[in-house]
């Protein structure tokens, strides 16, 4: 019979089903189900995803990463943790302020604008955020925060001010950190070569944490391994030699220092090379002007050029032979000048580069070479540059030395020289946080003439800015002017605002206080809910966003603004790099251009032709780009499909780890497994209130609340066995590995067992079938709040709602081992049958053990003497003799 509760609602759309519950949840929230006194000594889970920049659209990729955080958010709420789910927005930055630009219109109009249209898109792919926590960079009650962590810096000494060479992006006009040049020397932003300027710039002492930043990596055993071999990288650890250069007499300068990770090769120095801006090249740079053009127009070349200026009548000493000043000394661009003292050595004899740049600037002069490769070394270059070789008689007393103990000897002797010693040096360069721009947190300084750079007071932070602002803020003489706080006279704001990294480097911790207008948060709230559990996001911010996140927590551990947990002040305990989505391309098999929608028949999708010569088109993924037609938009999706099946796709379609290729056109299949699930609960509803009307309801839910395996039978024992097999998988897959694309396959299973099954009993169909809603619930929401309300109005039509969301998670039951009929054969005669576990086959002691205990065998051994007890490796007949 129809359900009366059922038939009073018309069948819902995709659509109208999420309009239901996206209105019902903000009546009543569905992570709120689980509130008040029973929460308060719950575990703490802190689930959190990265923040987006508030771009006005949500793409797949958003779609991808929050869709992830909220199914473990949701899963662990049902788990009994209490969750922190949070969401906010890394509004400030230069896409804002160039559409403000281009626009005409204010950036925080248009910023906000766009918030309220992303907030609205993550409701509608039911996303369960708290959005009580929210917050927005470019809000003053955030960046007012903001200010104050760099003050709290600057309280350590690790923010401070100095001119410097910087990274100038000249289509956004402003500096760059050495993080955000790529490899070619390019802009991560515009993709413009960079310049090189030198400009006062502020700076944050992120090298004070460099040995803690690389040694903790170890704790982070939680993390991607590629992700820490990254951070392991830049931060760049090397180990080696600090050597000191006599200068020749009639210099001011007496000695010059370089560092070196192949001191074994000291003997073969052939020349110095000094960085353009290290301070003897600019030194000779007011006396040359020939060296002051080769310095200017060097900023123009690439990172590995081989140009070079030799300084006149300027030699050091090899300080293995401190008397000889023979040693020439080069400006060479190649030369980083904040590594190494700005300065390097130049072995051609065993260093590709160092060669390269001998032979272009010293052409026809000899190559000295101080290391044999060992003899079983295979020649296949002009000059050894292995660490495996021996010094040679170029070595002196070190000749037949191995590389290494021949470099720790001469460090040795170095230092008995007061001319070196061993040291270490770090790639890692302190933070470059200034920029030139208008839309990003002021840098809360002011320059006074007499008191000279001066924080601003607490009490008048927030440092606000000008609304409407079109231009650096360096062009707001308004902003600009200002009175010193320390002597009162006439004093200039400082107007470098802070890198947009800053912004999101502490935003995990303003979640756990969020409201706080006291301070930047409490020690209690960040102490009981960091490091966050979960954080999700792509491997893009490996080192940009994660590596000054890192940073940023361990100073405010160091501060005692934090406990600093139990891995030393790192933000995050477990780490998931969630791949790229990439979309489905068309190409013209005669000239390989991609082609646009309306330029293919799609009227078989396994076979699209091109429309213009009916030839079929090549289908390939790639990144979802304009230029290549292949992007998705989330919001037409989930209108058409509805959010529950969109959410399953995304996770269907791949493991979280792996690039995901967008295929909408295999949907389908999901879409069919949730009608499933909606056209059983009918049927159950149905049964359920069959057996109110006939007296039975009472006692069927309550033993579906309270079934006992071991009084299960034939397809009741199977089904409730099947059940929990897949409970344990898909709890497994949530809890452990996140291998979320087989939590759908097993949904599906688990779907299919439970709406197969034939003569299994309403209360265990009824626990199983609770068992999958609240299974489900987590990835599709509506589908299962829906679905269990029907159910709960079956069987009690006079219960108010209760959402899904206040169930705990399906308890997992010891699943008995399957059981076995063991003939036992006493003395050659079949004398009774013992059902025990089947995995008992082969273990001897345990079903001797289990077999002796058993009533048949007291009544048929009783006073016998066991003179073989014998257990076939296979099969379940087992043999006892007596005497």
């Amino acid at each position: 019979m129809a359900n009366p509760n059922y038939a009073s609602l018309k069948p819902l759309s995709t659509q109208e089903l999420d309009k239901k519950w996206i209105d019902i949840w903000k009546e009543k929230p569905a992570r709120l189900a689980k509130v008040g006194s029973e929460t308060k000594d719950l575990e703490n889970y802190y689930a959190l995803s990265m923040i987006p920049y508030p771009s006005g659209n949500l793409h797949i990729g958003h779609l991808r990463v929050y869709t992830i955080s909220d199914v473990l958010a949701r899963y662990r709420r049902m788990n009994g943790f209490k969750v922190i789910h949070a969401m906010g927005w890394d509004a400030f930055g230069l896409p804002a302020e160039n559409a403000a630009i281009e626009r005409g219109i204010d950036a925080n109009v248009w910023t906000q604008s766009n918030i309220v249209k992303m907030r609205e898109q993550m409701n509608t792919m039911l996303a369960d955020f708290d959005w009580e926590r929210e917050f927005i960079s470019c809000n003053p009650d955030y960046y007012k925060w903001t200010q104050k962590l760099f003050l709290l810096l600057r309280e350590k000494g690790l923010a401070y001010q100095k001119e410097s060479m910087v990274n100038w992006d000249p289509v956004e006009k402003t500096v760059l950190a050495n993080e955000q040049v790529d490899a070619d020397g390019r802009s991560w932003r515009s993709g413009a070569i960079v310049e090189k300027k030198m400009l006062s710039q502020w700076f944050l002492g992120i090298t004070e944490f460099a040995e803690p930043l690389l040694n903790d990596l170890n704790l982070l055993d939680q993390w991607p391994e590629r992700v820490k071999t990254m951070q392991k990288n830049w931060i760049g650890k090397s180990e080696g030699a600090k050597v000191i250069f006599p200068v020749q007499e009639g210099h001011d300068l007496k000695e010059l220092q370089t560092f070196t990770t192949r001191p074994d090769t000291l003997f073969g120095l052939q020349y110095l090379a000094i960085a353009t801006n290290n301070p003897i090249a600019l030194e000779y740079a007011k006396k040359l002007p020939e060296l002051a053009k080769f310095i200017e127009e060097s900023k123009d070349l690439p990172d590995d050029t081989k140009a070079g200026f030799k300084i006149p009548d300027f030699y050091v000493a090899n300080p293995l032979t401190p008397e000889v000043f023979d040693i020439p000394v080069f400006v060479a661009p190649y030369v980083v000048g904040d590594y190494g003292h700005g300065s390097v050595m130049g072995c051609p004899g065993h260093d590709t580069r160092d060669f390269g740049f001998w032979t272009e600037n010293m052409p026809n002069q000899p190559i000295k070479s101080v290391i044999n490769p060992p003899k079983d070394h295979e020649v296949s270059e002009e000059i050894y540059t292995g660490k495996q070789g021996f010094l040679n008689d170029n070595c002196g007393p070190f000749s037949g030395l191995s590389s290494s103990e021949g470099g720790k000897k001469i460090v040795e002797l170095l230092s008995q020289k007061q001319l070196g010693g061993f040291d270490v040096q770090w790639r890692l360069r302190d933070w470059l946080i200034s920029r030139q721009r208008f839309w990003g947190a002021p840098i809360p300084i002011i320059h006074c003439d007499s008191c000279g750079t001066v924080p601003v007071p607490d009490e008048d932070l927030p440092v606000l800015l000008p609304e409407g602002l079109g231009a650096p803020l360096s062009h707001s003489e308004e902003f600009a002017h200002t009175h010193c706080p320390s002597c009162g006279g006439e004093a200039k704001r400082e107007t470098d605002t802070m890198d947009t990294f800053m912004d999101s480097s502490w935003y995990f911790f303003r979640y756990t206080d969020p409201k706080n207008d006291k301070s930047i948060f409490s020690y209690e709230k960040a102490s009981e809910l960091m490091p966050v559990d979960i954080y999700i996001g792509g491997i893009e911010h490996a080192i940009l966003h994660l590596l000054y996140s890192r940073f940023i927590s361990k100073f405010l551990h160091s501060n005692n603004n934090w406990s600093g947990g139990d891995l030393n002040g790192e933000p995050v305990r477990r780490l998931v790099t969630q791949g790229m989505v990439h979309g489905k391309t068309f190409n013209d098999p005669d000239t390989g251009k991609f082609l646009k929608p309306d330029e293919v028949d799609l009227t078989n999708p396994d076979k699209p032709l091109v429309k213009k010569t009916g030839k079929e088109a090549f289908i390939t993924f790639e990144k979802m780009s304009k230029s290549k037609y292949n992007g998705a938009n989330p919001e037409e999706c989930i209108q058409k499909h509805g959010a529950d099946a969109t959410r399953a796709h995304i996770l269907f379609q791949a493991p979280v780890e792996d690039v995901l290729s967008w295929d909408e056109g295999k949907i389908v299949g999901i879409k069919r497994w949730l009608s499933k699930i909606k056209t059983f609960t009918e049927k159950v509803s149905d049964d359920l209130d069959s057996a109110r009307e006939s007296g039975k309801l009472e006692d069927i839910v309550s033993k579906s609340r309270s079934l006992d395996i071991a009084k299960l039978s034939g397809e009741d024992r199977k089904l409730w066995i099947d059940v929990q097999k897949l409970l344990r998988s898909i709890t497994n897959s949530f809890h452990d590995d996140l291998s979320l694309n087989t939590v759908i396959s097993d949904y599906m299973k688990l779907t299919n067992f439970i709406t197969s099954s034939k003569k299994v009993s309403t209360p265990v169909l009824l626990y199983s079938f609770e068992s999958l809603l609240k299974a489900i619930s987590p990835v599709a929401p509506a589908t299962a709040e829906e679905c269990w309300e029907l159910i709960q109005k079956s069987v009690n039509p006079t219960n108010q709602w209760t959402s899904i969301f206040k169930e705990d998670w399906p308890k997992l039951e010891e699943i008995p081992a399957e059981l076995g009929r063991f003939s036992i054969i006493i003395n050659g005669k079949r004398r009774f049958v013992l059902n025990a576990p089947k995995n008992l086959v082969g273990n001897d002691q345990a079903l001797r053990d289990l077999i002796l205990k058993s009533e048949d065998a007291q009544e048929w051994l009783a006073g016998k003497n066991i003179t073989n007890f014998i257990v076939p490796p296979k099969g379940f007949a087992v043999t006892i003799n007596t005497d």
